[in-house]
């Protein structure tokens, strides 16, 4: 797969793409199995919106409030929601709504959900609490302060939670327990947990990127970022770390012995005049989509200058990006409520 370096007229959502402006934020969005797109907003409503070329979307209002977080459920046919209601429910497209947990008075956010294990967790301020997928609790684990981020391990034993101070790594199933503690002084927020297990990096208050190797503790850290890093995806195999909070797409390398430490960032899609404020890698190739702060959204591969347009200007700052499991279809939001969708069979010569 290459993509061209041809220059568009128009964007790609313009030409082969279903868009529509909605009248919420758009929090997150996930493709679920048979191509369903679900999108959680900003009003508490969950949007689904099928395949098909023009299709309209349907609504269900899951929360009483704002949606905080969202991620693709367990059986990959429903949505998991958090929201500041204090409720973690599981919607489908039918609009079967399923309740997780009811913790009135705290937000649910972050939320993560490991297929592997087949848990949830869910951040209710200090405390996390995962569930079985039958909804049971079967683990609840407490911190010094909020917790900012959440993930599995890939095989799903393990859960990081970043906090003020770092993160604490706990074994799922294990009780009576001290976690492992990752120090490094400050507010950690965002995490994630490298493909191959090997890493966490969380993104901190202070406009950095943290990491530890998990095996003995060992820090790196990736400075130099002139706003907040919200958005962070591995490209396949782990082999790179795109991130946002900057005008290019920082782009770390973590393959080879010892990470990143001692080696510089790939910058990639930058000439904007707006930062980056969501990444997401594409599940099987080296490409990156990417919004910015003034809506628009591109699609860039490591090792080429070009990018492709994929949304012109407009709509409020993108606010979620997503791809479907195979790679051919692409979602994006803003937080002026644009909901789009692409399909690409071939990103050689897209028509």
């Amino acid at each position: 797969m290459s993509l061209t370096g041809r220059e568009y007229k128009t964007s790609l959502l313009d030409k082969i793409g279903t868009g529509l402006v909605l009248d919420a934020y758009v929090v997150g969005a996930t493709f679920l199995k048979e191509g369903i797109l679900a999108a959680a907003l900003g009003d508490g409503r969950v949007a689904f919106m099928g395949n098909e070329l023009g299709s309209s979307p349907h609504f269900v209002r899951v929360h009483d409030g704002a949606c905080l977080s969202s991620a693709i459920d367990l059986c990959r046919e429903r949505v998991l929601t958090g929201g500041d209601d204090g409720l973690l429910v599981s919607t489908n497209p039918s609009g079967k709504t399923d309740l997780i947990a009811d913790n009135k008075g705290s937000w649910v956010e972050p939320i993560a959900v490991s297929i592997a294990s087949g848990l949830r967790a869910a951040a209710f301020g200090k405390r996390v609490r995962v569930f079985a997928r039958d909804g049971s609790e079967v683990g609840a684990f407490d911190h010094p302060s909020t917790v900012g981020g959440l993930a599995f391990h890939p095989k799903g034993r393990r859960l990081a939670a970043a906090h003020y101070g770092g993160a604490s790594l706990w074994w799922v199933k294990a009780v009576n327990q001290n976690p492992k503690s990752l120090s490094w002084a400050g507010s950690h927020l965002t995490l994630t947990w490298s493909p191959d297990g090997k890493y966490i990096v969380t993104a901190t208050q202070e406009n950095d990127l943290h990491g530890w190797r998990v095996s003995d503790g060992a820090d790196m850290r990736m400075p130099g970022y002139p706003i907040k890093v919200k958005s962070v995806s591995w490209l396949p195999k782990g082999r790179y770390l795109a991130t946002s909070g900057a005008d290019p797409i920082v782009c770390w390398p973590f393959h080879g012995k010892g990470g990143p430490l001692g080696k510089k960032p790939i910058d990639l899609g930058g000439g904007f005049g707006s930062m980056v404020t969501v990444v997401s890698a594409h599940p099987k190739q080296d490409v990156i989509a990417a919004g910015y702060q003034d809506g628009t959204t591109i699609l860039v591969e490591i090792g080429r200058a070009q990018s492709i347009l994929v949304k012109q200007p407009g709509d409020g700052a993108v606010s979620a990006l997503a791809w479907s499991s195979d790679g051919q279809h692409l979602a994006l939001g803003t937080e002026g409520g644009c909901l789009g969708r692409i399909s690409l069979s071939d990103w050689r010569a897209p028509t």
